[in-house]
């Protein structure tokens, strides 16, 4: 009788333990910390991560820029809206619908990129500016904070092409800026990267036809302008180079 006493005793004391009021205050605290925390897509809450299927990529949008080159602040709908930012997360990429071959994606987790002002799908992640883009949307990848020509890097078949714009004089001699005249911009200039090379179907590169150093005449309208460092390039689809020189 002792026995079951003592055992009945000892269930009720463990009971008590586990529903003491400091069990219970720490569960409450834990339950909220997890709610507060709990991750969000554009306003809803959600479970687990975001991750990108296929050849997408999650990309962090960086910030508007807050003054031009010359140290001009800028404020409200004067601030410049980036098309550049962090990849956050990549999906295992593109399978090719004949072959089955998985084409590896040309960014990790970390490096930064640039894409095309109308490419991707933008998304509020956890109250910051997000994008979904393919890796066909990267016109370049660069590594640390600030896009510069040393970090940068073109991707599968593209070429980075630096084209000069220069100034046109009227007959009064007065000088006029590139960007101040009509009809299409340069599609002449000279090739400063070049990217690995296109994926063929069985999963080998392409060789690329050109070189850093070659002069290239490409496609009127085709290729996308990117700045860096002040100065303005256009990247270019191997395909759409005619000739070189």
């Amino acid at each position: 009788m002792k026995v079951v006493s003592a055992v009945f005793f000892w269930i009720f004391m463990e009971s008590s333990l586990a529903f003491s009021p400091q069990r219970a205050l720490s569960y409450t605290r834990a339950s909220t910390s997890s709610s507060l925390n709990a991750a969000t897509l554009d306003g809803r809450k959600i479970q687990g991560d975001v991750a990108p299927l296929n050849n997408f990529l999650l990309v962090k949008i960086a910030g508007a820029k807050e003054q031009t080159d010359g140290g001009i602040l800028l404020t409200g709908k004067a601030k410049q809206k980036k098309t550049e930012g962090k990849v956050i997360s990549c999906g295992p990429g593109k399978t090719h619908q004949d072959t089955g071959v998985v084409f590896d994606m040309p960014v990790a987790p970390g490096d930064g990129v640039v894409y095309g002002k109308y490419d991707g799908t933008e998304i509020d992640l956890n109250g910051d500016r997000h994008i979904l883009i393919r890796d066909d949307d990267i016109l370049v990848k660069f590594t640390g904070d600030e896009l510069a020509l040393e970090g940068a890097d073109v991707t599968r078949d593209s070429v980075l092409v630096y084209v000069e714009r220069k100034e046109a004089a009227t007959e009064g001699g007065i000088l006029i800026a590139a960007s101040s005249k009509g009809g299409p911009r340069p599609s002449t200039g000279q090739v400063i990267k070049v990217g690995p090379g296109r994926i063929a179907a069985n999963g080998e590169l392409m060789p690329m036809e050109v070189v850093a150093g070659d002069m290239v005449k490409f496609r009127d309208f085709a290729g996308n302008e990117v700045n860096i460092e002040e100065k303005e390039y256009s990247v270019v689809r191997m395909s759409d180079i005619l000739a070189k020189f």
